[in-house]
């Protein structure tokens, strides 16, 4: 009897090995794969806000970089190699904004990231970027600092290929005081790091203009009543509202203003033009204008190929931020072109490709021919922003004539 209960245990224990064996194996085989699977790829870092107040632009810029590189995949992918896309979202965050960094560079391993939506965002991160010698191509983020952080340093891994605010700043002064004749704006900004250089940048443009703003008002990421500070530039005796802030604060300007019963226009930097502006200003947000690297409208034929295959990828008829989803798009591309001429994933080869790229990259915004030199990380140049203007519900060229025949497609001038 003792006996025969042995055998049962002994067998009992023979198919315990047997299975521990067999779950090994598929365990050793499902690493195998994932191994083999992450051999065959190249990752590439995405990060953006894709929830919350800027989340327009997170999710077009990211949509806009996922339709490139599904295209790059479909044509073969790069140096044999399918692009693997590692999504983040960073919140609008600084202190996310650092937390993705060190896992898309320490865990994930990407070989370089696209984004950086917030400029507060954007210096807290990109360091980590800098310090692994790994290239960041911040494709919406618009802070003149950005890609001037450490001026000492040897090299310099933080691209650009939006326009930045130095840039920008300097357009709305020409627009308000020089094109429209207004002698006294009222500078509205938020409190983050994007509206407070934007505002300095703008302040100093004016300054260059014997311009001196008639009030300068400071507002909350969140704020949903901006009357106070609409009617201290009302009280100054503005004549226009200068803005540097996120689309749902803009807004509240707008209906701020209606509010009151006050209408003076409205000219800010490119955030003008996201839905969250446009939807919740409604028609208070008609007639505000603002920089455009890219307006969603077929006046190439890239740009009508792009516009209709976003559209056919994410349904719509307007974009939430069409410059978003532009820059994001030529991001990949200059990546990719990049990584090609470097014949390598190594970050100093490519950013070495990046500041000498052989071939002209043909994207939304512009064709990009030689855009990054060893000490000029910005692929956009002053000639290549528009003016937007805010039209029931879309944004147009402010100035038809801006985008007129050969002035549709404008190229950074070669240094």
């Amino acid at each position: 009897m003792a006996q025969l209960n042995r055998w049962p245990s002994q067998d009992f224990g023979e198919l315990t090995v047997k299975r521990s064996l067999f779950a090994f194996a598929i365990l050793a085989s499902t690493a195998l794969t994932s191994a083999a699977y992450a051999a065959d790829t190249i990752k590439i870092g995405l990060s953006g806000p894709f929830t919350g107040g800027s989340s327009s632009m997170g999710v077009s810029m990211r949509d806009g970089v996922k339709l490139a590189v599904a295209e790059i995949n479909k044509a073969g992918g790069v140096l044999g190699k399918q692009l693997q896309l590692v999504e983040r979202d960073d919140e609008a965050k600084n202190e996310v904004g650092v937390q993705v960094a060190q896992e898309l560079i320490n865990k994930e391993q990407v070989v370089a990231t696209l984004g950086f939506i917030n400029t507060g965002v954007g210096q807290a991160a990109q360091r980590f970027y800098q310090e692994a010698e790994i290239p960041v191509l911040n494709n919406v983020a618009t802070g003149s600092i950005l890609t001037n952080q450490w001026p000492d340093a040897k090299a310099n891994y933080v691209f650009r290929n939006a326009a930045n605010d130095t840039i920008q700043s300097a357009m709305i002064a020409e627009e308000a005081v020089k094109r429209q004749g207004f002698k006294k704006p009222a500078i509205l900004a938020d409190s983050t790091n994007y509206g407070q250089l934007g505002q300095k940048d703008l302040t100093e443009a004016l300054a260059k203009m014997d311009i001196k703003p008639v009030a300068n008002e400071k507002f909350n990421i969140g704020d949903t009543d901006m009357t106070a500070q609409v009617l201290k530039a009302k009280e100054a005796g503005a004549d226009v509202i200068l803005t540097y802030a996120i689309g749902p604060e803009l807004a509240q300007i707008a209906n701020a203003m209606a509010k009151l019963g006050w209408k003076v226009p409205m000219i800010g930097s490119w955030t003008l033009s996201m839905a969250s502006f446009i939807d919740t200003a409604g028609p208070n947000g008609d007639g505000a204008m603002m920089p455009q690297t890219f307006i969603e409208s077929p006046t190439t034929a890239k740009r009508k190929d792009f516009i209709e295959a976003y559209h056919k990828a994410y349904g719509g008829d307007r974009m939430p931020s069409p410059v978003s989803a532009a820059q994001g798009y030529d991001s990949a591309y200059l990546l990719v072109a990049a990584i090609n001429q470097a014949k390598s994933t190594d970050g100093k080869k490519i950013k070495d490709a990046l500041e000498n790229l052989q071939t002209k990259v043909e994207g939304v915004v512009t064709v990009y021919d030689h855009p990054y030199t060893a000490k000029d990380h910005e692929a956009i140049s002053s000639n290549i922003p528009v003016f937007g203007l805010v039209k029931g519900g879309r944004v147009v060229p402010a100035h038809p004539e801006d985008v007129a025949g050969d002035k549709a497609l404008r190229i950074k001038p070669k240094s």
